[in-house]
Order: C-alpha cells, then structure tokens, then sequence
C-alpha cells in the first residue's frame, strides 16, 4: 500500500487500537467508514474468504489471530454464500504481495469492493486476549480517507466508542431471517454456476429439504454429492411448506444470531420431527432443533470460532478435529430424557451434539462441510443419507 489510511477500532469497555484501513474507506466529503458490531476471535490460519463469506457472522466484527492474512489474495470459488456477511475484519499484518494461482484480486481489494469495513496493524494477541479475559463485547471500526495526518487522523474516537456502547448485544437477536433468502429455490438446478466451483451431475437418490438460516455452500455441495435433490426453503418458511415438498428428509443449516428468539423455526421443527421425517442439524440448526425438543440455550463468554477445535465422539471415543463457529450452545444440563449427548469439546466441555433416541433426529455443533480433518467429520453427511434410506414412520 503507498499509503496508509488510518483507522481505529474501539471496544465497548472503552479500549483503543489504532491502526490503518484496509478495506472501505471514507468518502470525499468527510465522512469516515464506520461499522459496530460484536468482536470475536478466530483462531484459523486459513480460510479467510470462508470465513468473511459464511453468513454466521452477520453481525460481528472477525478477529483473525493467525498475523499474516491476505497471503493467496482472493478468488470466486472460495466464497461460501452470495454476499459478505461478516460486519468488519480484523488483523495484524497484510502482505505486500498476494500469490497463488487461483488469485484474481488481492484481498485489499476485495474488501473494498464489498464495502467491508477492515483495520490492520494491531494488536490481535492484546485483543485476543481481552476477549478471553472479558468475553465477547461491541466494538467500532472507523476508517478513515486518504490524506489524513496522523496514526488515527480525523476520526473521533469518543463517538466511535458511543457506537459501540449503542449498538445491540447479540442475545436476542434474530438474524437467521436476515440472511435467509426469500424464496425457495433448486440448489441443483440454480446456484451452482456462481463460481462455487461444483456442477451437478443430475443423479439424484433422495430429496432433502433445507432450511436456510444462513447456510453455506459447501454444506449443499456436501448433500448434492451424496445424491441428495436440494430444495432451499427461507427460514420462515412453516412446517407445512417443507412437508408438501415430500422430503425424504430435512436439513436445518448454520445461521448468525440467538436461536431462541427464532420461534418460528421451533415451531418448524417441532412439527416436522413429530412426523418421523429425518432432520440433520449442523451449527445453530443444532441449536434450533435442541430448543425444539425442550432443552435450552446459552450464550457463551466468547464462544468457539476456529479450524481446530478437538471434538470428541462419545459412542465411538474418537477425537475429531473440527471447525467451529457460534457464540450459543445447547445446555446439556437441560435436555430432555429423550435427548442425549453425542459428541463434546476437549476445550471446556460444552455439548457438541445430540441425538432423539424416539426420532430419527440429530445435529452437530461444529461444521463437518468446512473440512477441517479435512475429511474425517464427513461420516455425519453419511449418517443423515443413511437415516433417510430407512423409512420413518411416526411414533418409531
């Protein structure tokens, strides 16, 4: 970069970290690029793209705690959703150069055609640890514009800190409805042409419908390539909607936000598994069908956002290395007698999976598509295909 743009984050708590722009930047006319939104660390030390695309981050400024970020640039295929979710980025160093033969920008340059707001040269192993000490809090991110003096410029570091205390805290917020899409569509038959690197090959076994609260590429890609017809339905989309479609069985994807003010998707699913019908979960799909079976959720201090979190299975004892990204998890001290515990974090303990032991119901915490072993947490895809080969009928 020929010259720096300075930026600042602030905390809630009133913590300052000056540092320069690397995304949008402030307009001509005076006024600088601001986001606010809950910050919170991942500890990846790839996948940046992914990360900035997987719409669970709706809402939240990302921390990548890896220093070097950028180093591959940026390309079409890595992008796991429509849009960019994630509401700012946060790093300590970005390359010069970006090189890898799949580059098509550099992510400087990414980032400011998506409008994200970014800041580099920080402290991310200071903010990584406040975060851990304190939790996950609000911050700000304001950029300023080209010309300014100075390590932060212009920018008003009392008003940024006002936008950080204003802005909402996470608990209670229903953003699995913002990020769904409107209306229902064919994951076979339209998506698969926007540079996600994967065509159908029209063989299809089962027809699978798939909520969509947030989801990701990879995981329809992961459902297509096991024979699976996708059919995606908008979060709000009721229980009778996705039974009319006749689904050999339903999928609940990942999504951003608390799960308990997502009434609607409860009462979904409480529907569709009072039928027998197979459901699969995966990050706060887990959530919703643990809300839906009677247990309860909890916001976490600074939740599980990471590629290599170890897992382990409790029927078989193996321990997986898994990719995780939620700040909620299901109270395993409150799950009902027909519920029971699949799989656990070796980091502190937190449930990780469920299964109903009177329907053929069950869901994972971490995210298997993100392939992080890279292969080993794909036996749970195997499973759900595996569950609708059987025929479920109601009251078994």
């Amino acid at each position: 970069m020929s010259q720096k743009i300075p930026a600042v984050l602030v905390l809630a708590d009133g913590s300052v970290f000056r540092g320069c722009s690397i995304g949008a930047e402030g307009s001509a006319t005076g006024a600088h690029a601001t986001t606010v939104g809950e910050v919170v660390f991942n500890t990846a030390m790839t996948g940046y793209q992914e990360i900035l695309t997987d719409p669970s981050y709706a809402g939240q400024l990302v921390t990548l705690t890896y220093p070097h970020i950028g180093n591959t640039g940026a390309n079409p295929e890595d992008v796991e959703s429509r849009n960019v979710y994630a509401a700012g980025l946060i790093i300590r160093d970005l390359p010069l150069a970006a090189s890898n033969w799949r580059r098509e920008e550099d992510l400087s340059t990414y980032l400011k055609r998506s409008g994200l707001v970014a800041i580099a040269d920080i402290d991310t192993r200071r903010l990584t640890r406040l975060l851990r000490t304190k939790g996950a809090q609000n911050g700000c991110i304001v950029a300023g514009m080209a010309g300014e003096a100075g390590s932060a410029g212009t920018i008003d570091e009392k008003a940024a800190l006002a936008a950080a205390k204003r802005a909402p805290s996470m608990a209670g917020q229903d953003l699995a409805k913002v990020v769904s899409v409107a209306k229902a569509y064919d994951w076979n038959g339209s998506l698969w042409a926007l540079g996600t690197g994967y065509k159908p090959d029209g063989k299809t076994q089962y027809h699978v419908v798939a909520y969509d609260y947030g989801v990701k590429h990879n995981i329809l890609r992961n459902l297509a390539e096991r024979g699976c017809k996708v059919t995606v339905l908008p979060a709000t989309a009721s229980a009778r909607e996705a039974l009319a479609l006749k689904p050999d069985g339903v999928f609940l994807s990942n999504g951003p936000g608390d799960p308990q003010p997502c009434e609607y998707a409860i009462r979904a699913i409480r529907e569709i598994i009072g039928t027998g019908t197979p459901v699969f979960g995966i990050c706060l799909g887990h959530q919703l069908l643990g809300l839906a079976a009677g247990a309860k959720t909890v916001k976490m201090k600074f939740g599980h956002h990471g590629a290599n979190h170890p897992v382990q299975d409790l029927a078989s004892g193996r321990v997986f290395i898994t990719s995780q990204n939620h700040g909620f998890a299901v109270d395993e001290k409150t799950l009902p007698s027909n519920v029971r515990p699949t799989h656990r974090s070796l980091f502190d303990g937190s449930l990780q999976g469920i299964e109903l032991t009177d329907r053929p119901a069950f869901s994972f915490q971490g995210h298997p598509e993100a392939s992080p072993g890279p292969h080993e947490m794909a036996y749970l895809f195997d499973r759900f295909v595996g569950s609708m080969q059987r025929p479920a009928r109601k009251g078994k």
